[in-house]
Protein backbone atom coordinates (compact mmCIF):
# COMPACT_ATOMS: atom_id res chain seq x y z
CA UNK A 1 0.00 0.00 0.00
CA UNK A 2 2.97 2.34 0.50
CA UNK A 3 3.42 2.22 -3.28
CA UNK A 4 0.36 4.43 -3.65
CA UNK A 5 1.63 6.79 -0.95
CA UNK A 6 4.92 7.19 -2.83
CA UNK A 7 3.02 7.73 -6.06
CA UNK A 8 0.81 10.40 -4.46
CA UNK A 9 3.79 12.25 -2.94
CA UNK A 10 5.58 12.23 -6.29
CA UNK A 11 2.64 13.83 -8.07
CA UNK A 12 1.65 16.17 -5.23
CA UNK A 13 5.10 17.65 -4.58
CA UNK A 14 6.70 16.95 -7.95
CA UNK A 15 9.57 15.05 -6.36
CA UNK A 16 12.62 14.48 -8.55
CA UNK A 17 12.95 11.09 -10.20
CA UNK A 18 9.24 10.50 -10.68
CA UNK A 19 8.30 7.33 -12.47
CA UNK A 20 8.34 3.57 -12.07
CA UNK A 21 12.01 2.70 -12.20
CA UNK A 22 13.20 5.57 -10.02
CA UNK A 23 11.30 4.16 -7.07
CA UNK A 24 11.58 0.54 -8.15
CA UNK A 25 15.04 0.03 -6.66
CA UNK A 26 14.01 1.74 -3.43
CA UNK A 27 10.85 -0.36 -3.08
CA UNK A 28 12.70 -3.57 -3.98
CA UNK A 29 15.34 -2.82 -1.33
CA UNK A 30 12.67 -2.20 1.31
CA UNK A 31 10.88 -5.36 0.20
CA UNK A 32 13.91 -7.64 0.54
CA UNK A 33 14.92 -6.15 3.88
CA UNK A 34 11.44 -6.50 5.35
CA UNK A 35 11.01 -10.07 4.10
CA UNK A 36 14.40 -11.02 5.59
CA UNK A 37 13.43 -9.42 8.89
CA UNK A 38 10.04 -11.15 9.03
CA UNK A 39 11.51 -14.56 8.16
CA UNK A 40 14.33 -14.31 10.68
CA UNK A 41 12.40 -12.73 13.57
CA UNK A 42 8.94 -14.22 13.23
CA UNK A 43 10.26 -17.46 11.73
CA UNK A 44 11.47 -18.51 15.17
CA UNK A 45 8.04 -17.85 16.65
CA UNK A 46 6.39 -19.93 13.94
CA UNK A 47 8.83 -22.77 14.60
CA UNK A 48 8.04 -22.67 18.33
CA UNK A 49 4.32 -22.67 17.53
CA UNK A 50 4.73 -25.71 15.24
CA UNK A 51 6.70 -27.47 17.97
CA UNK A 52 4.04 -26.67 20.53
CA UNK A 53 1.34 -28.11 18.27
CA UNK A 54 3.60 -31.13 17.64
CA UNK A 55 3.55 -30.53 13.88
CA UNK A 56 6.63 -32.64 13.26
CA UNK A 57 7.96 -34.45 10.22
CA UNK A 58 7.22 -38.17 10.01
CA UNK A 59 10.38 -39.71 8.57
CA UNK A 60 10.27 -42.84 6.42
CA UNK A 61 13.22 -45.14 7.06
CA UNK A 62 15.23 -45.06 3.84
CA UNK A 63 18.46 -46.21 5.41
CA UNK A 64 20.13 -42.80 5.11
CA UNK A 65 22.71 -41.59 7.59
CA UNK A 66 21.34 -39.09 10.13
CA UNK A 67 17.79 -39.62 8.96
CA UNK A 68 16.30 -40.85 12.23
CA UNK A 69 17.59 -37.79 14.10
CA UNK A 70 15.34 -35.60 11.94
CA UNK A 71 12.13 -37.24 13.12
CA UNK A 72 9.91 -34.71 14.86
CA UNK A 73 11.51 -31.66 13.22
CA UNK A 74 8.71 -29.11 12.62
CA UNK A 75 7.34 -29.05 9.09
CA UNK A 76 4.98 -26.64 7.25
CA UNK A 77 7.82 -24.08 7.40
CA UNK A 78 6.68 -22.93 3.98
CA UNK A 79 4.28 -20.70 5.92
CA UNK A 80 7.34 -18.61 6.87
CA UNK A 81 8.20 -18.14 3.18
CA UNK A 82 4.63 -17.29 2.19
CA UNK A 83 4.07 -14.81 5.02
CA UNK A 84 7.47 -13.16 4.55
CA UNK A 85 6.75 -12.71 0.84
CA UNK A 86 3.16 -11.48 0.85
CA UNK A 87 3.44 -8.80 3.56
CA UNK A 88 6.21 -6.76 1.81
CA UNK A 89 4.48 -7.23 -1.55
CA UNK A 90 1.21 -5.82 -0.18
CA UNK A 91 3.11 -2.90 1.34
CA UNK A 92 5.53 -1.96 -1.44
CA UNK A 93 4.23 -3.34 -4.75
CA UNK A 94 1.53 -2.09 -7.07
CA UNK A 95 -1.08 -4.71 -6.23
CA UNK A 96 -3.20 -3.60 -9.18
CA UNK A 97 -0.47 -4.81 -11.55
CA UNK A 98 -1.72 -7.93 -13.34
CA UNK A 99 1.62 -9.71 -12.98
CA UNK A 100 1.77 -9.06 -9.23
CA UNK A 101 -1.83 -10.30 -8.90
CA UNK A 102 -0.95 -13.49 -10.77
CA UNK A 103 2.00 -14.17 -8.47
CA UNK A 104 -0.05 -13.52 -5.34
CA UNK A 105 -2.68 -15.96 -6.62
CA UNK A 106 0.09 -18.48 -7.42
CA UNK A 107 1.60 -18.16 -3.94
CA UNK A 108 -1.72 -18.61 -2.16
CA UNK A 109 -3.00 -21.33 -4.51
CA UNK A 110 0.08 -23.55 -4.34
CA UNK A 111 0.48 -22.81 -0.64
CA UNK A 112 -3.02 -24.16 0.03
CA UNK A 113 -2.35 -27.35 -1.96
CA UNK A 114 0.92 -27.90 -0.10
CA UNK A 115 -0.68 -27.11 3.25
CA UNK A 116 -3.42 -29.69 2.67
CA UNK A 117 -0.77 -32.28 1.81
CA UNK A 118 1.25 -31.49 4.95
CA UNK A 119 -1.89 -31.46 7.09
CA UNK A 120 -2.86 -34.96 5.93
CA UNK A 121 0.66 -36.25 6.58
CA UNK A 122 0.90 -34.64 10.01
CA UNK A 123 -2.55 -34.83 11.55
CA UNK A 124 -4.06 -37.76 9.66
CA UNK A 125 -0.81 -39.72 10.01
CA UNK A 126 -0.97 -40.64 6.32
CA UNK A 127 2.60 -40.62 4.97
CA UNK A 128 1.32 -40.46 1.38
CA UNK A 129 -0.35 -37.09 2.02
CA UNK A 130 -2.65 -35.63 -0.60
CA UNK A 131 -3.23 -38.09 -3.43
CA UNK A 132 -1.13 -37.40 -6.51
CA UNK A 133 -4.12 -36.91 -8.79
CA UNK A 134 -5.44 -34.09 -6.59
CA UNK A 135 -2.03 -32.38 -6.56
CA UNK A 136 -1.88 -32.57 -10.34
CA UNK A 137 -5.44 -31.25 -10.60
CA UNK A 138 -4.42 -28.25 -8.47
CA UNK A 139 -1.30 -27.63 -10.57
CA UNK A 140 -3.25 -27.94 -13.81
CA UNK A 141 -5.90 -25.57 -12.43
CA UNK A 142 -3.27 -22.96 -11.64
CA UNK A 143 -1.65 -23.43 -15.05
CA UNK A 144 -5.03 -22.90 -16.69
CA UNK A 145 -5.64 -19.67 -14.74
CA UNK A 146 -2.15 -18.35 -15.55
CA UNK A 147 -2.36 -19.34 -19.21
CA UNK A 148 -5.80 -17.82 -19.76
CA UNK A 149 -4.80 -14.60 -17.97
CA UNK A 150 -1.55 -14.14 -19.86
CA UNK A 151 -3.23 -14.86 -23.18
CA UNK A 152 -6.43 -12.84 -22.86
CA UNK A 153 -5.73 -10.03 -20.37
CA UNK A 154 -5.33 -6.70 -22.24
CA UNK A 155 -2.49 -5.49 -19.99
CA UNK A 156 -0.24 -8.44 -20.93
CA UNK A 157 1.56 -6.99 -23.94
CA UNK A 158 4.92 -6.44 -25.57
CA UNK A 159 6.37 -3.43 -27.34
CA UNK A 160 8.26 -4.18 -30.53
CA UNK A 161 10.93 -2.18 -32.27
CA UNK A 162 9.86 -0.35 -35.38
CA UNK A 163 12.90 0.44 -37.55
CA UNK A 164 10.94 2.13 -40.34
CA UNK A 165 11.10 5.61 -38.78
CA UNK A 166 13.44 7.88 -40.75
CA UNK A 167 14.82 11.05 -39.16
CA UNK A 168 15.51 14.39 -40.84
CA UNK A 169 19.12 13.27 -41.33
CA UNK A 170 17.84 10.24 -43.24
CA UNK A 171 18.91 7.76 -40.58
CA UNK A 172 16.76 4.84 -39.57
CA UNK A 173 16.19 4.87 -35.81
CA UNK A 174 15.09 2.00 -33.60
CA UNK A 175 11.96 3.12 -31.83
CA UNK A 176 9.28 1.19 -29.98
CA UNK A 177 5.85 0.98 -31.48
CA UNK A 178 2.46 0.38 -29.92
CA UNK A 179 1.80 -2.29 -27.32
CA UNK A 180 0.60 -5.50 -28.92
CA UNK A 181 -0.71 -8.87 -27.76
CA UNK A 182 1.65 -11.70 -28.57
CA UNK A 183 2.53 -15.24 -27.48
CA UNK A 184 6.10 -14.97 -28.64
CA UNK A 185 8.95 -15.91 -26.37
CA UNK A 186 12.75 -15.75 -26.33
CA UNK A 187 14.88 -18.68 -27.50
CA UNK A 188 18.33 -18.86 -25.82
CA UNK A 189 21.57 -19.05 -27.85
CA UNK A 190 19.98 -18.05 -31.17
CA UNK A 191 20.49 -14.75 -32.99
CA UNK A 192 16.91 -14.34 -34.19
CA UNK A 193 15.74 -15.50 -30.79
CA UNK A 194 11.98 -15.42 -31.15
CA UNK A 195 9.52 -18.28 -31.05
CA UNK A 196 5.86 -17.65 -31.74
CA UNK A 197 3.56 -20.34 -30.37
CA UNK A 198 1.11 -19.40 -33.11
CA UNK A 199 3.56 -20.79 -35.70
CA UNK A 200 2.76 -24.31 -34.53
CA UNK A 201 -0.77 -23.99 -35.90
CA UNK A 202 0.05 -21.89 -38.98
CA UNK A 203 -0.98 -24.91 -41.09
CA UNK A 204 -4.57 -24.06 -40.18
CA UNK A 205 -4.41 -21.15 -42.62
CA UNK A 206 -5.50 -17.53 -42.36
CA UNK A 207 -6.57 -16.45 -38.86
CA UNK A 208 -4.79 -19.38 -37.22
CA UNK A 209 -3.02 -17.00 -34.81
CA UNK A 210 -6.38 -16.43 -33.09
CA UNK A 211 -6.18 -20.01 -31.84
CA UNK A 212 -2.62 -19.84 -30.51
CA UNK A 213 -4.05 -20.42 -27.03
CA UNK A 214 -4.49 -24.08 -28.03
CA UNK A 215 -0.69 -24.37 -27.87
CA UNK A 216 0.20 -21.66 -25.34
CA UNK A 217 -2.09 -22.72 -22.47
CA UNK A 218 -1.07 -26.43 -22.48
CA UNK A 219 2.58 -25.32 -22.49
CA UNK A 220 1.93 -23.11 -19.44
CA UNK A 221 0.17 -25.97 -17.65
CA UNK A 222 3.07 -28.32 -18.42
CA UNK A 223 5.68 -25.85 -17.15
CA UNK A 224 3.81 -25.04 -13.92
CA UNK A 225 3.27 -28.73 -13.17
CA UNK A 226 6.83 -29.78 -14.04
CA UNK A 227 8.64 -27.03 -12.12
CA UNK A 228 6.49 -27.31 -9.00
CA UNK A 229 7.04 -31.08 -8.93
CA UNK A 230 10.76 -30.55 -9.54
CA UNK A 231 11.02 -28.22 -6.57
CA UNK A 232 9.07 -30.71 -4.48
CA UNK A 233 11.50 -33.52 -5.35
CA UNK A 234 14.50 -31.29 -4.61
CA UNK A 235 13.28 -30.66 -1.08
CA UNK A 236 14.93 -33.68 0.48
CA UNK A 237 17.91 -32.49 2.51
CA UNK A 238 18.54 -29.43 4.65
CA UNK A 239 18.83 -26.19 2.70
CA UNK A 240 18.91 -27.70 -0.79
CA UNK A 241 15.55 -26.53 -2.15
CA UNK A 242 15.57 -23.10 -0.46
CA UNK A 243 19.16 -22.26 -1.46
CA UNK A 244 18.81 -23.48 -5.04
CA UNK A 245 15.52 -21.62 -5.40
CA UNK A 246 17.01 -18.37 -4.07
CA UNK A 247 19.67 -18.51 -6.81
CA UNK A 248 17.02 -19.13 -9.48
CA UNK A 249 14.71 -16.40 -8.20
CA UNK A 250 17.46 -13.75 -8.08
CA UNK A 251 18.40 -14.62 -11.67
CA UNK A 252 14.78 -14.22 -12.75
CA UNK A 253 14.83 -10.86 -10.97
CA UNK A 254 17.58 -9.73 -13.37
CA UNK A 255 15.48 -10.87 -16.33
CA UNK A 256 12.44 -9.02 -14.98
CA UNK A 257 14.50 -5.86 -14.48
CA UNK A 258 15.94 -5.75 -18.01
CA UNK A 259 12.70 -6.87 -19.69
CA UNK A 260 10.75 -4.14 -17.93
CA UNK A 261 13.24 -1.38 -18.77
CA UNK A 262 12.99 0.07 -22.24
CA UNK A 263 16.68 1.06 -22.41
CA UNK A 264 18.05 -2.30 -21.26
CA UNK A 265 15.66 -4.31 -23.43
CA UNK A 266 16.67 -2.19 -26.43
CA UNK A 267 20.38 -2.69 -25.75
CA UNK A 268 20.03 -6.44 -25.17
CA UNK A 269 17.64 -6.84 -28.11
CA UNK A 270 14.96 -8.63 -26.08
CA UNK A 271 11.25 -8.04 -25.72
CA UNK A 272 10.27 -4.91 -23.84
CA UNK A 273 7.45 -5.96 -21.54
CA UNK A 274 5.48 -3.03 -20.14
CA UNK A 275 4.59 -3.28 -16.44
CA UNK A 276 6.87 -6.31 -15.89
CA UNK A 277 9.35 -4.20 -13.91
CA UNK A 278 6.96 -4.32 -10.97
CA UNK A 279 7.82 -8.00 -10.60
CA UNK A 280 11.19 -6.96 -9.19
CA UNK A 281 9.48 -5.94 -5.95
CA UNK A 282 7.77 -9.33 -5.63
CA UNK A 283 10.96 -11.19 -6.56
CA UNK A 284 12.97 -9.21 -4.01
CA UNK A 285 10.48 -10.14 -1.29
CA UNK A 286 10.47 -13.78 -2.36
CA UNK A 287 14.27 -14.00 -2.48
CA UNK A 288 14.51 -12.36 0.95
CA UNK A 289 11.99 -14.84 2.34
CA UNK A 290 13.97 -17.78 0.97
CA UNK A 291 17.26 -16.52 2.40
CA UNK A 292 15.59 -15.75 5.73
CA UNK A 293 14.10 -19.24 5.79
CA UNK A 294 17.57 -20.67 5.16
CA UNK A 295 18.62 -19.22 8.52
CA UNK A 296 16.59 -22.01 10.14
CA UNK A 297 16.71 -24.60 7.34
CA UNK A 298 20.45 -25.10 6.89
CA UNK A 299 22.02 -28.19 8.43
CA UNK A 300 20.94 -29.21 10.99
CA UNK A 301 17.50 -27.92 10.06
CA UNK A 302 15.28 -26.47 12.77
CA UNK A 303 12.31 -26.56 10.40
CA UNK A 304 11.33 -28.15 7.08
CA UNK A 305 9.40 -26.24 4.44
CA UNK A 306 7.17 -29.22 3.61
CA UNK A 307 5.01 -29.24 0.50
CA UNK A 308 3.59 -25.93 1.74
CA UNK A 309 6.90 -24.38 0.74
CA UNK A 310 8.24 -26.56 -2.07
CA UNK A 311 5.10 -26.54 -4.22
CA UNK A 312 4.77 -22.78 -3.72
CA UNK A 313 8.40 -22.18 -4.69
CA UNK A 314 8.09 -24.25 -7.86
CA UNK A 315 4.84 -22.60 -8.90
CA UNK A 316 6.16 -19.07 -8.37
CA UNK A 317 9.39 -19.77 -10.28
CA UNK A 318 7.44 -21.26 -13.20
CA UNK A 319 5.02 -18.33 -13.43
CA UNK A 320 7.79 -15.72 -13.24
CA UNK A 321 9.73 -17.48 -16.01
CA UNK A 322 6.64 -17.55 -18.23
CA UNK A 323 5.80 -13.89 -17.54
CA UNK A 324 9.31 -12.67 -18.47
CA UNK A 325 9.25 -15.02 -21.48
CA UNK A 326 12.24 -17.07 -20.40
CA UNK A 327 10.41 -20.38 -19.99
CA UNK A 328 12.68 -22.05 -22.56
CA UNK A 329 15.60 -21.36 -20.21
CA UNK A 330 14.05 -23.43 -17.44
CA UNK A 331 16.00 -26.65 -18.23
CA UNK A 332 19.22 -24.63 -17.74
CA UNK A 333 18.27 -22.16 -15.02
CA UNK A 334 16.34 -24.79 -13.04
CA UNK A 335 18.90 -27.45 -13.87
CA UNK A 336 18.96 -28.74 -10.29
CA UNK A 337 15.18 -29.30 -10.36
CA UNK A 338 15.50 -30.85 -13.81
CA UNK A 339 18.25 -33.25 -12.74
CA UNK A 340 16.32 -34.32 -9.64
CA UNK A 341 13.15 -34.98 -11.66
CA UNK A 342 15.05 -36.75 -14.44
CA UNK A 343 16.80 -39.03 -11.94
CA UNK A 344 13.42 -40.16 -10.59
CA UNK A 345 11.96 -40.76 -14.06
CA UNK A 346 15.02 -42.70 -15.21
CA UNK A 347 15.13 -44.75 -12.01
CA UNK A 348 11.44 -45.70 -12.13
CA UNK A 349 11.43 -46.31 -15.88
CA UNK A 350 14.57 -48.45 -15.84
CA UNK A 351 13.35 -50.44 -12.81
CA UNK A 352 10.02 -51.26 -14.46
CA UNK A 353 11.63 -52.14 -17.78
CA UNK A 354 14.25 -54.47 -16.28
CA UNK A 355 11.69 -56.10 -14.01
CA UNK A 356 9.54 -56.89 -17.02
CA UNK A 357 12.52 -58.12 -19.04
CA UNK A 358 14.55 -59.99 -16.41
CA UNK A 359 11.97 -60.60 -13.69
CA UNK A 360 14.02 -58.44 -11.34
CA UNK A 361 14.09 -54.66 -11.17
CA UNK A 362 17.47 -52.95 -11.54
CA UNK A 363 18.51 -49.42 -10.65
CA UNK A 364 20.65 -46.72 -12.26
CA UNK A 365 21.18 -44.76 -9.05
CA UNK A 366 21.68 -46.05 -5.53
CA UNK A 367 18.55 -44.05 -4.68
CA UNK A 368 16.47 -41.34 -6.32
CA UNK A 369 16.08 -38.36 -6.30
CA UNK A 370 19.70 -37.60 -7.14
CA UNK A 371 20.70 -36.06 -3.80
CA UNK A 372 19.84 -39.35 -2.05
CA UNK A 373 22.23 -41.15 -4.42
CA UNK A 374 25.10 -39.10 -3.02
CA UNK A 375 23.87 -39.64 0.52
CA UNK A 376 24.06 -43.37 -0.14
CA UNK A 377 27.65 -42.83 -1.28
CA UNK A 378 28.23 -41.41 2.24
CA UNK A 379 28.72 -37.77 1.22
CA UNK A 380 27.73 -35.47 4.09
CA UNK A 381 24.55 -33.61 3.23
CA UNK A 382 26.19 -30.23 3.82
CA UNK A 383 28.74 -31.08 1.12
CA UNK A 384 26.00 -32.25 -1.25
CA UNK A 385 23.98 -29.06 -0.72
CA UNK A 386 26.97 -26.75 -1.14
CA UNK A 387 28.04 -28.43 -4.37
CA UNK A 388 24.50 -28.32 -5.73
CA UNK A 389 24.42 -24.60 -4.90
CA UNK A 390 27.70 -24.09 -6.78
CA UNK A 391 26.25 -25.88 -9.80
CA UNK A 392 23.12 -23.75 -9.47
CA UNK A 393 25.23 -20.56 -9.53
CA UNK A 394 27.05 -21.78 -12.63
CA UNK A 395 23.74 -22.50 -14.37
CA UNK A 396 22.45 -19.05 -13.34
CA UNK A 397 25.50 -17.39 -14.88
CA UNK A 398 25.03 -19.37 -18.10
CA UNK A 399 21.38 -18.27 -18.15
CA UNK A 400 22.29 -14.61 -17.70
CA UNK A 401 24.94 -14.60 -20.45
CA UNK A 402 22.36 -15.94 -22.92
CA UNK A 403 21.13 -12.34 -23.02
CA UNK A 404 24.14 -11.54 -25.23
CA UNK A 405 25.58 -14.87 -26.44
CA UNK A 406 23.64 -15.92 -29.54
Amino acid sequence: MLYYLFEFLEKQYQLPGAGLFQFLTFRAALSVLLSLLIAMVYGKRIILFLQKKQIGESIRDLGLEGQKQKAGTPTMGGLIIIMSTLLPVILFADIKNIYVILLIVTTVWMGIIGFIDDYIKTFKKDKQGLKGKFKVMGQVGLGLIVGLTLYFHPAVTIKEKDTTTITETFKVEKVFGEETKSVRTNVPFFKNNELDYADFISWMGEGAEDYAWLIFIPVVILIVTAVSNGANLTDGIDGLAAGSSAIIVMTLGIFAWVSGNIQFSDYLDIFYLPRVGELVVFIAAFAGALVGFLWYNTFPAQVFMGDTGSLTIGGVIAVIAIIVRKELLIPILCGIFFAESLSVMLQVGYFKRTKKKYGEGRRIFLMAPLHHHYQKKLYHESKIVTRFWIIGIMLAIISIVTLKIR
